[in-house]
């Protein structure tokens, strides 16, 4: 009997601590995932924080603190069952990119606090590598590296690395007679077909040999008189804290600005430029052109100059000439926009942004940016760096971004080796550095590489033209 006994109190007192380890270890469970519940809730409160900061701004556009406060939580059925703080950083000068934080709490557990930390920013229209209201043509020797859009037609017979998109689905190509073609199309062998119409854009062809990322027709329109950059919004930011540059005078041409790294660009009243050489033929692609006029001068290219002035950089990075304006130069950490027009808009005395020596960036991670905006044309003059090179998002408002014809008689500059964009080209005609007569490189740039600034996207240079008006959460981090 003692022996059962024995058995019956070890097994009952055995059960008994399974029993109550199981009990303890079942409510440590449920408790951790009571916590675990709990944590994601604060979290989806904090991000509805978030959420609700991006509704404000985008309804509010120029009030960025003024939705700093705490604001009740309440579930599907109406209950107060928590609440998110919100603390914003305003934006800097000319830049669209808002900091904010959002804390979440919930009542039935303060103790348990989550938070998050989100980057808002508006896009800008800078986010392609080209962008284009006109037809266009990008020839063999041609490597670009950021996204591509017509709202018309493009031939490409380049190397395209990301997508290549026009707004039609076909189109006759202007620069040859034949069948109506894709609205995105190659003429590299093995040419593209004719559509069978009407076309049905799932029917194009990928051809990843020439657009390595693809190409699409059919695509939504860029809206260019909505998206180009307000000249007179400029030249009143210049006139308040920036700098404004007026009228060089009737027997001048306009203005040579050189940027320095120090924070400082060197003035120039360009005086004279060089004649068109006896027999030069000078070409703008639609007809034969000898137009010297100080606002359209067929060579681009300096010849004389002087009045040096210093300038530094102005607090808000912008500056505005009243003029054409010659630009060269490097920067270091700084953001610039240079904008180049004349008011009120005529259209014989539009202003011009002219390149013909090196645009660079000291540094490459954001920290340096350059927007430069013609009331016109953005031009490579006949003397240009044989090697050039541009770091910058180059926008044409009326007209639009290239290099005229010329033939041999204009010098041995007619022809030039290669050009690289490091940025952004928006035009409203069609662009070119280069001139073809059927397939044989006759005038121009014969390499052309456009590679794509990303920086430019969320951080373009003060007061770029936004490509949507609406904020985008660009970055998302869960603060531990």
């Amino acid at each position: 009997q003692g022996q059962i006994l024995f058995y019956v109190i070890f097994y009952i007192g055995f059960s008994f601590f399974v029993l109550s380890a199981s009990l303890l270890w079942f409510y440590t469970y449920i408790n951790a995932l009571n916590r675990e519940i709990t944590k994601r809730q604060a979290l989806n409160i904090a991000e509805s924080g978030i959420e609700y900061y991006r509704w404000y701004i985008n309804h509010f556009p120029q009030d960025y603190t003024g939705a700093n406060n705490r604001y009740s939580f309440k579930n599907r059925l109406g209950e107060e069952i928590g609440e998110y703080i919100l603390e914003a950083i305003p934006p800097e000068i000319g830049s669209t990119v808002v900091s904010v934080k959002s804390t979440g709490l919930l009542a039935s557990y303060p103790s348990i606090i989550k938070k998050i930390e989100a980057v808002l920013a508006k896009p800008s229209l800078v986010k392609y590598s080209v962008a284009v209201d006109d037809n266009i043509r990008f020839g063999e020797g041609t490597v670009v590296y950021g996204e591509i859009h017509s709202n018309k037609g493009i031939r490409f017979d380049g190397i395209a690395y990301n997508l290549v998109k026009s707004s039609l689905i076909t189109y006759f190509d202007p620069d040859h007679s034949g069948c109506e073609e894709w609205a995105v199309h190659t003429h590299i062998s093995p040419q593209d077909t004719c559509p069978v119409l009407p076309a049905d854009p799932e029917d194009l062809p990928q051809r990843i040999d020439i657009f390595r990322a693809g190409r699409r027709v059919g695509v939504p329109s860029v809206d260019f008189n909505g998206l180009t950059a307000d000249l007179q919004q400029l030249k009143q930011l210049a006139i308040a804290s920036g700098t404004y540059i007026g009228f060089s005078g009737v027997n001048n041409y306009g203005y040579e600005i050189i940027l320095k790294e120090n924070g400082t660009f060197e003035l120039y009243t360009v005086n004279r430029v060089v004649n068109v050489p006896s027999g030069c033929e000078i070409k703008d692609g639609y007809s034969t052109y000898y137009n010297n006029t100080r606002y359209d001068h067929g060579t681009w290219s300096i010849s004389q100059k002087g009045n040096k002035k210093v300038y530094n950089f102005p607090a808000n990075g912008v500056i505005f000439v009243e003029d054409n304006v010659w630009v060269s130069g490097k920067i270091n950490n700084k953001k610039l926009t240079i904008a180049s027009a004349k008011f009120p808009e005529n259209s014989n005395q539009m202003t011009n942004i002219i390149i013909n020596n090196n645009i660079l960036y000291t540094n490459y991670d954001g920290r340096d940016s350059i927007g430069l905006i013609a009331q016109k044309n953005i031009n490579i003059g006949l003397k240009s760096d044989d090697n050039l090179r541009i770091d910058a998002a180059l926008i044409a408002k009326n007209g639009r971004v290239g290099r005229y014809y010329y033939n041999s008689n204009c010098g041995p500059e007619y022809k030039r080796e290669k050009i690289t964009v490091y940025g952004s080209i928006i035009t409203r005609f069609r662009y070119g550095f280069s001139w073809v007569s059927g397939d044989i490189w006759v005038s121009g740039y014969k390499f052309r590489d456009l590679i794509y600034n990303n920086n430019l996207l969320y951080f373009p240079p003060p007061y770029s033209p936004l490509a949507s008006e609406f904020y985008e959460n660009i970055k998302w981090l869960e603060v531990q």
